[in-house]
């Protein structure tokens, strides 16, 4: 059995209380029906998202507000997530309820969806967090690393999306076919 350290739960608030706010956005085709089926496929999340070594949901489907999941990120790191917004096609956010290691004090974040109306949306990610112990001394110097990191990661989501997307298109259309 794996330690576990509580987190302090955290609301979308928690946007406008921290320093360590990171941002990316991307323009995905797709419609928000299909950036969700991305959302909450658990191996999806291993693709595009190279930290996260395996996702597990652990609550059953339909998954809405207070569904859990444990994400194994790379470094040996399990975070507890409790998901505090689910808007299908809209909004999902979640916090860190817990971790294995003794590292996050608090930890959200937050996927908006924009229908652009034309097959495609915006897709905005925010990360926040307060570290615990030492790394809380070092954002400074983290931050622009990471605020770089989660802008590649996320264009990884966009062509992962819109190769699934054209994947699953041209299934279509060959079935149609024959």
């Amino acid at each position: 059995m794996n330690e576990y350290f509580e987190c302090t739960r955290v609301g979308l608030d928690f946007l406008e209380q921290t320093r360590n706010v990171f941002k990316a956005e991307e323009i995905v085709r797709a419609t928000p029906d299909q950036i969700f089926e991305v959302f909450e496929d658990a191996h999806a999340w291993t693709v595009w998202a190279k930290p996260n070594q395996n996702v597990e949901w652990t609550s059953p489907q339909p998954f809405g507000v207070g569904t859990t999941r444990t994400v194994s990120m790379m470094g040996g790191m399990d975070g507890y997530e409790e998901f505090i917004a689910w808007e299908p096609g809209k909004r999902m956010a979640f916090t860190f309820v817990g971790c294995n290691k003794d590292a996050t004090e608090k930890f959200l974040e937050d996927y908006r969806v924009t229908d652009l109306g034309d097959g495609s949306c915006r897709v905005e990610w925010y990360m926040a967090m307060e570290p615990r112990g030492f790394s809380r001394h070092m954002m400074w110097l983290t931050r622009p690393i990471m605020r770089m990191a989660n802008r590649r990661m996320f264009r990884k989501f966009r062509e992962y999306t819109e190769n699934r997307v054209a994947a699953a298109q041209g299934q279509s259309t060959s079935s149609t076919a024959s």
